[in-house]
């Protein structure tokens, strides 16, 4: 892929990250987080383009939804955790491993609990780990399905 295609992919994966955080907002309840479809398409982009560009979609794109969402205050730890997020996904190289996947979205609900216990206690972050678990287990078979979808339209870039 050329330079000017891969810029073009990773602001595409960036805003879609952004919008699949914020179009599917379903609130937890006993925290100010909430349950939302862009750790999908974080995976997404980086079993399509890598694990630095994944890096870059995960942490920029769902930060910069945080901060359009109202929650600001967890934009810092968002940008790292689903940072980490992308590029432990596109470890998987090629082939995106799935244990790549699986290993990312564990990342992701630990790293929540844990940024949960510094913003607003330890009682909080426990509510929200079941929510933050169901949501990293829906992203994840949303991510096979996608990827199966786009394999089969030859739109896996990949592989």
């Amino acid at each position: 892929m050329n330079k000017t295609k891969d810029i073009a992919l990773t602001a595409l994966f960036i805003a879609l990250t952004a919008v699949f955080t914020m179009i599917v907002r379903i609130p937890i309840p006993r925290a100010t987080g909430y349950i939302n479809l862009g750790d999908a398409v974080v995976l997404i982009a980086a079993g399509m383009c890598g694990k630095k560009r994944g890096a870059l979609c995960g942490g920029l794109g769902s930060a910069a939804a945080d901060v359009l969402s109202g929650y600001p205050q967890w934009a810092v730890f968002t940008l790292v955790i689903k940072a980490v997020e992308g590029f432990l996904a596109g470890l998987g190289g090629k082939k995106t491993n799935p244990l790549f996947a699986v290993l990312s979205l564990i990342f992701m609900v630990a790293g929540y609990f844990v940024a949960g216990v510094i913003l607003e206690g330890f009682v909080s972050s426990v509510a929200s780990l079941g929510f933050n678990a169901l949501q990293a287990l829906v992203c994840g078979i949303i991510y096979f399905i996608a990827k199966n979808i786009l394999k089969r339209g030859r739109i896996w870039t990949k592989e």
